[in-house]
Parts: structure tokens; sequence; C-alpha cells
């Protein structure tokens, strides 16, 4: 069953090899055993067995067991890599995850670990909620018609649902992140490693979740993040789904995608945090525009050539930032942002097209109780762009990205937007900054 996650995985495929002169390769990809799996060889047989990997192996272990990965890859033949699964086999090791935060996303994080055998405790802030999900297995404003896995648990104690994790996802919001861990982090152990998929910036700080995460919890916390085309319903619904898990830690962003990848829900790995980061914020703000011109009635022509364009500055802003552009290419980027912007599950496209139809920011605020993170984020990647960007009429180089944040703050209309989308000046589409008039830039 394919729907709007798979389409969108399978056309970031496409214009990746299409736009890909070299690429490496992941061993995660390929069937390889990772990481992951030498983690039982260096497990204490004490109480504390259940502690992460990366807070018990040494160098030279990390070494040895990557010697012993790569004879066992080469020893393998390239029929029978094929044929081996991403992960099959349960980790050698007990796992317990803490999710924090009830929303859509974190029901759905929960239910892929609960999937995956692994007892998952929620930490909701309101009781009946809690009680709700312990009893019926079920939550009574997200996912309306969904059963929750019987391992999945809820609690309003912050002491009960952190202390022993494994690892936490963190599936708060982007702009009440900060209260929300400066409410619960002296229950969250220094080492225990958290995986973000909250997307955004900050309008206080102008930063990304990296930058709060570090700020609430010191710069030596494992972290990770999880971005692509992933509707939650869809998710939890067991539709087939891809993703990348970014880390500066490649281990930790591999044993995560070992542990929740199955055959629906499929986790690649990188270490562009930048990049990901970028690309899941930004393609909110693109998704409200492309909302805009479905409620205005503009057609497919204009939708596409909005979010075509609006990719091309996501790769700019983010090459500005020190993103690799196959990073924006990927399912973080333009796979993400066909999501988003095509899918009628988007949040932030719906509230575009209502904008579009005429409706007013307040009231559509007002009728909703989830959360359009591309509202926030719209005005946070302007004053970004105008603090830390270097050149003239910045406005004329991401005119998308501006003329979206003057639309929110009452300074124009949608139509006047996309007159002036429209009316600016000519000039030479260019996708690939590593390009001269004529020739190829050496690299």
């Amino acid at each position: 069953m394919l729907r709007r996650n798979s389409i969108a995985v399978i056309s970031t495929i496409i214009i990746a090899l299409m736009c890909s002169s070299s690429s490496t390769t992941d061993a995660f990809s390929l069937g390889i055993p990772s990481a992951a799996s030498e983690r039982s060889a260096f497990t204490s047989s004490s109480s504390s067995s259940s502690s992460s990997w990366s807070t018990q192996s040494t160098n030279s272990q990390r070494l040895a067991a990557g010697q012993r990965i790569c004879q066992s890859a080469r020893s393998t033949s390239s029929s029978s890599t094929l044929k081996m699964k991403a992960s099959n086999a349960p980790p050698p090791y007990p796992v317990r995850i803490a999710v924090m935060g009830g929303g859509n996303f974190g029901l759905a994080m929960a239910s892929i670990c609960a999937r995956q055998g692994h007892p998952t405790t929620i930490l909701v802030r309101s009781e009946s909620v809690a009680n709700e999900i312990n009893t019926n297995h079920t939550h009574p404003t997200y996912m309306k018609g969904i059963t929750l896995p019987t391992k999945v648990r809820a609690t309003i104690k912050p002491e009960e649902c952190l202390t022993d994790a494994t690892y936490i996802v963190h599936a708060v919001p982007c702009q009440y992140s900060r209260r929300f861990l400066e409410g619960v982090k002296e229950h969250i152990p220094a080492g225990t490693p958290i995986l973000s998929v909250s997307k955004g910036i900050e309008t206080s700080s102008l930063g990304f979740m990296t930058d709060v995460l570090m700020d609430c919890l010191g710069e030596d916390r494992p972290l990770a993040f999880l971005s692509g085309p992933s509707f939650a319903r869809e998710i939890i619904e067991g539709v087939a789904t891809a993703v990348v898990i970014a880390s500066d830690d490649l281990d930790l962003a591999r044993d995560l995608a070992n542990l929740l990848s199955d055959d629906n829900f499929k986790c690649f790995t990188s270490q562009d945090v930048v990049g990901v980061e970028i690309g899941g914020a930004v393609k909110n703000v693109i998704a409200l525009g492309a909302g805009m011109c479905e409620g205005l009635g503009l057609g497919t022509n204009a939708m596409s050539g909005l979010v075509t364009r609006g990719c091309n500055e996501m790769r700019r802003l983010g090459v500005t930032f020190g993103a690799r552009p196959s990073t924006i290419a990927g399912l973080s980027g333009v796979g993400d942002t066909f999501g988003t912007c095509f899918g009628p599950l988007s949040r932030n496209r719906k509230f575009g097209y209502r904008l579009g139809k005429g409706e007013t920011m307040a009231e559509i605020l007002e009728s909703t109780t989830e959360v359009a993170e591309g509202v926030d984020t719209a005005l946070a990647v302007v004053n970004l762009i105008n603090t830390k960007c270097k050149g003239y009429r910045l406005d004329l180089k991401y005119p998308i990205l501006f003329g979206i944040a003057q639309i929110l703050e009452g300074k124009i209309t949608p139509l006047e937007g996309l007159e002036g989308l429209m009316n600016m000046p000519m000039q030479m589409e260019n996708f690939d900054e590593t390009r001269k008039t004529g020739r190829i830039r050496e690299r």
C-alpha cells in the first residue's frame, strides 16, 4: 500500500540518482551488520548491562568491532548481502524507550518502538490522558481510531519515565521545547542518548533543536535527529516510510536506525546534522506557500513552481550554514518538502490553504489544537537570514521565504505575494553554485 510518505520517498530517490555525482554507501543500507550487532561482545554482565553502547565501549573495542564487520562483509557474497534485512534480530541487550511528548508524532514513535518489542513510556501532561492510554490504549485527542500497542504506557511523572531509559525520544514542538526540557532535565541521566523528532527554529534564540537541546542538557549530550517524509498517521498504520537519522556520532545513528527499522519503516543514516535540521525546518515554510497556492485556486503549475524554487532557497540557506547539497536533495530536504507540500495530512499545507481562502491567522489558530510549526519558523528563518547571512537585498535571494513571512505578518496578502514573485527580474535558473559560466568549477 503506497501513500504520500512512500511516493515522496520514491521521488527523492529518483532526484538523488539524477543529482549525485558520487555517493558513499552506508553499511546499513547494504544490510551489513552494524556496530550495534557487536554490542553484546562488550556489554557488562553486571546489572548495568542495559547501559548505552556509547558509554561502555572504548575506541579500541569499536575498532575491533569495525574490523569484524568488514571481515563479515567481505565473506558475504553479493547475492546473499542483498537478501539481508536491515534489522531482524532484537538487540542483545534490554532496551526501554522513553518518549517526551504525547502528540501525533510522539504516539507514532512510541508505536514504532513497541512494534519492535521494546517497552515504551510516553511522558504526557494530563493524568486523564495517561489513564486513557494505559487503560484503553487510545489517545482522547490525537490519532482518533488508532489503538496503541500494549507495550506503550503513559505517565505524568518525569522520574518514572526518564530515569532508567536506554534511549529518549524528544517529540515536543520546537517552540515549547526549552521550557519543557528545563522542567525535566534533572531526571535525564547524563549519558542517555536523545533522538529528536522536533523540527523548527526557536523564535527567541534563532537556534535549531541542536542548540536548544545543548543549551538545556549540556554540549556533551549524545544527540541524534530524525527527519524525512513521515506523516505520523501513516507511520502508526504501518505504511511504507523512509527517514534519515543524523548524528555527529555515526555509531549512535546506526544503533538507532537498527533499533527502529522494520519492513515498513526504513531508517538511513547521516552525519550532516545541519542539513537535516535546515531541511526539516524550512520545508514547513514552503508548505505554507504551497497551501496558499492551492487556496487561491492557482493550479498545479504555480504550486509546483513555488515548491521547486522554495527547495532552491532551502539548498542555498543550507549551503550557507555548512550543509551538504546532497542532504538537501535527500529525504530530509526535498523528500520531506514533497510530502509536506502535497500531502493531505500536512498541517502546514492546510494552514496555508485556509490563508489562501481568506481566513485570518487568528481564526485559524483558534479553530485547531494542532501545531503548524511553519508559522513560527517562517518568521524565525527570515530573522536568522538577516542576522547571520551577508549580502545586499537578501529578500531577492530568498524571495519565497521573505514573502511568506510578510504574508504572516499581515504586510501583504497571499495574492500580492504571488504577484511579487511573478514580477521579479528575469534571471537564469541556477541550482548548482559549484558551476561557473561555461565550465564546471573544480571540486
